[in-house]
């Protein structure tokens, strides 16, 4: 079996879509958009060498790496990198091609900005580039097209013969290696131009229609609405749980729902350890499908040693609000044996009211023990748990920010 490499060409300005976050790492569903372009390609890929802007390389390495760089990629068994880009697709491509591994004989060339290949796609074109050196994936032209000159009708084509090409594209290593450099003095729109200038016959391969490319903010608003129906956002009303439990060690604070407890002993963490807070991020995060705390917020990234997870929180409920959504109540249940939070937990609604910014007759806060039984009976840790209700705001709003 050939061993593939992928191309994410996500180098471009966006200069179309008018803002000066690229359309590539803006948020499509729960994610910049490139990480869904980079899915499309993972699954039959060994390696992908993303090529971003140069003044973007380390948010793309956050979004494609992961924090810090040091958690492995998020694609499982795919090798990923990130290299800087150039001026035109021919040069970014090029770019890309010197970061692959010898040993990779196909090579997939996809669109940052076409964020719903499916992988079936990608192994068709694959499979073709196998068999004929080169192949791109098309649809059939599905309006009449005419030729305008001077503002006028000069003819209709025949669009039975007219195709509209997509991404991704494959090639054998060496016909796109020579038709890079074929066409180093023209500019190409597509890779699949690069290789017919060295006189290779490109086979085709049926596209898909939902394979669409965003390039205007009506196509980015498009495409959020779309993903957000994919993954189940555009829901009245959903439901996260979260839990979690922290070592009961001297020398610590005990934090818990913001509210600094008097007690000799304090949570074991990396940040200050607020196993409520903790738990409700989980909730929120998990009523919007939005993964787990360790993947926004990773234990060992210096950002966040020591930090109140009430700063956490905050952020994960303007995740909630950014994806369409408004936080309709919450509930924390605190599990230990000492000290006794009874007293407590009035400071602890209002604390995770003000963060939250909503009412606190709609956040409840419970504190109860295990009857002297396991870690927390027996002083060990403590546990809490929390369940988050998100309604669904009557229209869409768009991210500022891309989550990495």
């Amino acid at each position: 079996m050939a061993r593939v490499g992928a191309i994410v060409v996500a180098a471009g300005a966006s200069s179309r879509i008018g803002d000066e976050i690229p359309k590539q790492l803006q948020l499509v569903g729960l994610e910049p958009m490139l990480v869904a372009s980079v899915e499309s390609v993972a699954g039959v890929s060994e390696e992908i060498v993303v090529v971003a802007p140069p003044g973007a390389i380390e948010a793309v390495k956050r979004i494609t790496l992961g924090a810090g760089h040091a958690r492995g990629a998020r694609f499982p068994g795919t090798r990923v990198a990130v290299v800087p880009g150039g001026a035109r697709r021919q040069d970014s491509v090029r770019a890309g091609l010197g970061a692959l591994s010898d040993e990779i004989e196909i090579v997939l060339i996809h669109d940052a900005a076409r964020p719903f290949a499916g992988v079936e796609l990608a192994e068709r074109v694959v499979a073709a580039a196998l068999e004929h050196g080169a192949a791109v994936p098309v649809i059939e032209v599905p309006d009449t097209v005419k030729r305008v000159e001077g503002g006028r009708v000069v003819a209709t084509l025949d669009r039975t013969v007219l195709r509209v090409a997509q991404t991704p594209q494959g090639f054998r290593r060496d016909v796109i290696e020579r038709a890079t450099q074929r066409a180093e003095d023209t500019d190409v729109t597509d890779d699949a131009q690069a290789a017919e200038l060295t006189g290779c016959r490109v086979a085709v391969v049926t596209g898909e229609p939902g394979n669409v490319k965003v390039t205007t903010p009506f196509d980015l608003d498009l495409a959020r609405m779309r993903m957000n129906r994919k993954l189940g956002l555009d829901g009245s009303a959903r439901v996260g749980t979260g839990t979690d439990c922290h070592r009961l060690v001297e020398g610590r604070r005990l934090v818990l729902c913001g509210v600094e407890i008097p007690f000799e002993k304090g949570l074991e963490g990396f940040s200050d350890a607020d196993v409520a807070s903790h738990a409700l991020i989980d909730a929120l995060l998990g009523a919007i499908a939005g993964g787990d705390i360790g993947r926004h917020f990773p234990a060992g990234d210096q950002r966040y040693k020591d930090i109140s997870s009430l700063v956490l929180l905050e952020r994960a409920a303007e995740m909630v609000r950014s994806r369409g959504f408004s936080i309709g109540n919450v509930d924390v249940t605190i599990v230990a044996e000492r000290p006794r939070l009874s007293s407590f937990v009035g400071a602890m609604r209002r604390s995770l009211a003000d963060t939250l910014a909503i009412e606190p007759e709609s956040v409840s806060v419970k504190a109860t023990t295990t009857e002297g039984t396991g870690p927390e009976g027996e002083g060990l840790a403590v546990t809490a748990h929390a369940v988050a209700v998100v309604l669904a705001e009557s229209r869409h709003r768009g991210d500022r920010e891309p989550v990495g």
